[in-house]
């Protein structure tokens, strides 16, 4: 993950993550995002802007369903920690402001540099 926080020029923030379970993820999921059911990660960026203000101090919580990522795990046939640096580096753009909900190709410039990313963080 150095590598993961030094391509993205963040040397000094703080970056907060829980590991939960399915049915605390969905609560979560439901109260900040009026949701239903669980999701594999969620993100809460600690202040709104361009990522630039985001690259000191606190940059936000990351929390990451492990019955989720167990089960995606299986699903797609690669580790378990592969599927928790994906779902880690997903959030983080999230935190950084990327949004594959926003578009289409909103959606593909945050899957090319979440593949970037994970291939940067499965190099070490």
């Amino acid at each position: 993950m150095k590598k993961l926080f030094a391509d993205l020029d963040f040397h000094e923030g703080e970056l907060s993550v829980l590991f939960t379970d399915d049915t605390r993820i969905a609560e979560l999921n439901h109260q900040y995002l009026k949701r239903r059911g669980p999701t594999n990660v969620l993100a809460f960026p600690m202040l709104s802007g361009t990522p630039s203000h985001h690259l000191s101090g606190m940059l936000g919580d990351v929390v990451i369903s492990v019955n989720t990522a167990l089960s995606e795990s299986r699903d797609l046939g690669e580790p378990v920690q592969r599927t928790i640096d994906r779902l880690l580096i997903h959030g983080i753009l999230h935190l950084l402001g990327y949004d594959h909900e926003a578009s289409p190709k909103q959606a593909l410039r945050m899957r090319r540099e979440e593949n970037r990313l994970l291939a940067l963080v499965m190099e070490e």
